[in-house]
């Protein structure tokens, strides 16, 4: 990615991931709040759902994938 005139190297090594999602600037926050909203709407899911919630529906499903490939798989 260029860098816009003028940056210092300080600058320069400010710009971390870390950095970024501790500042959780509004375009981040709104890009992560779409993926969420897709995600949900992909599995059929409420958008109201709690992490608790999330975990232990994703799970549940991985328990359910998980039975179906060992009954697929050749004894």
């Amino acid at each position: 990615m260029a860098e816009s005139p003028g940056t210092t190297e300080l600058e320069r090594k400010d710009r971390t991931l870390t950095n970024l999602y501790n500042k959780r600037p509004a375009w981040l926050a709104d890009a992560h709040r779409k993926l969420d909203e897709a995600v949900f709407a992909a599995y059929g899911w409420p958008p109201t759902l709690t992490d608790p919630e999330i975990l232990e529906r994703l799970l549940a499903l991985n328990h359910e994938r998980a039975a179906k490939s060992a009954s697929a798989e050749p004894s």
